[in-house]
């Protein structure tokens, strides 16, 4: 059995249940709509977000139609989101595929994006939880400040690990607590799990995205380091780690140049393998291991062992995955 057999053996049929309410989604009388929303369907990815809700639906009880109502709202939140965000970042490609607004044009990509954010609020209404409403509409709030935040950061010199952790918190890891959390609530689970489960799915995040981070030092299809994350100005844990801990004077004077858009494909490429020569990959991938082991520590007593190893493959994924 690989990893990926064990997450969704405890849910195999309920995630079934779910990938068939969102295909009918598509079914729409307006035409283009339908036809974009298909297209849309085809870039999701594995879908881990809605897997969780249903482990922790399952893990404190059932999977009930309040489960399948949270799960598609905070899927339809995240696309929608995505939607939006190529538009921001002018992206032609969303999961190697081209994306909304490339294909179209960013008028019709924004109102599409809204669209799906609109319905991600009706999902929300069918829960008849006041409580998943909320924590649906602050997760949206939560996004974009996450992003504004990374902006008010984005000229400091270099950012700190608490800087560069919290911006991750609000833009990723956010997505995975609310998973897990609304998942426990729609099966009525007591308040102390509820928040034990947005613990579990905020650590889960942060590893996403660390992972994500980590990816952008190794080489892309032609075989370069791709830099996307320093091209933009961002720092991630790699280059913060080794900066702090072996930085010379001239290495961070790369880094405030990097900041202005300064910097040449070679000074990026030197930046790289800097941070891959100073132990910031092996640093990056031991704080993952770090909050690997928070979240077996966090994991509740009594636990049924398929849901238990399916939550521990669930973060070996995260943590192994090559993409």
């Amino acid at each position: 059995m690989d990893t990926f057999d064990t997450i969704l053996r405890p849910i195999k049929t309920e995630f079934a249940t779910f990938r068939k309410m969102q295909d009918d989604l598509a079914v729409n009388p307006n035409p283009l709509l339908r036809e974009i929303i298909l297209h849309v369907n085809k870039q999701r990815g594995k879908q881990m977000r809605p897997m969780m809700v249903l482990l922790f639906g399952k893990m404190f009880g059932a999977v009930t139609d309040t489960t399948y109502s949270a799960a598609l709202a905070l899927e339809l939140l995240h696309t929608g989101s995505l939607v939006h965000d190529d538009v921001v970042d002018e992206s032609a490609q969303r999961r190697g595929q081209a994306s909304v607004n490339a294909i179209y044009n960013n008028k019709l990509a924004v109102l599409v994006g809204d669209y799906l954010l609109s319905m991600a609020l009706a999902f929300t209404g069918r829960c008849g939880d006041p409580r998943i409403t909320n924590l649906v509409g602050a997760l949206g709030q939560t996004l974009a400040d996450g992003e504004i935040f990374q902006m008010f950061h984005s000229h400091e010199k270099l950012v700190s690990e608490e800087v560069y952790l919290e911006i991750i918190r609000k833009k990723t890891a956010s997505l995975f607590s609310t998973s897990a959390e609304v998942g426990a609530l729609s099966a009525g689970a007591p308040e102390e799990f509820v928040a034990r489960a947005r613990q579990i799915g905020e650590y889960i995040g942060i590893c996403f995205q660390i992972r994500d981070d980590i990816f952008d030092y190794y080489t892309n299809d032609v075989g370069k380091p791709t830099g996307n994350d320093m091209r933009e100005g961002k720092l991630t844990l790699p280059i913060i780690y080794a900066v702090r801990t072996q930085g010379d004077e001239r290495i961070k004077e790369m880094i405030d140049r990097l900041k202005s858009g300064e910097l040449s494909d070679e000074e990026i490429s030197e930046l790289i393998e800097f941070a891959k020569d100073k132990g910031g990959i092996e640093y990056a991938e031991q704080t993952m291991l770090q909050y690997r082991q928070k979240v077996i520590d966090l994991l509740p007593e009594g636990v049924d062992e398929e849901i238990r190893a399916a939550l521990i493959a669930y973060i070996d994924v995260v943590i192994n995955r090559k993409k």
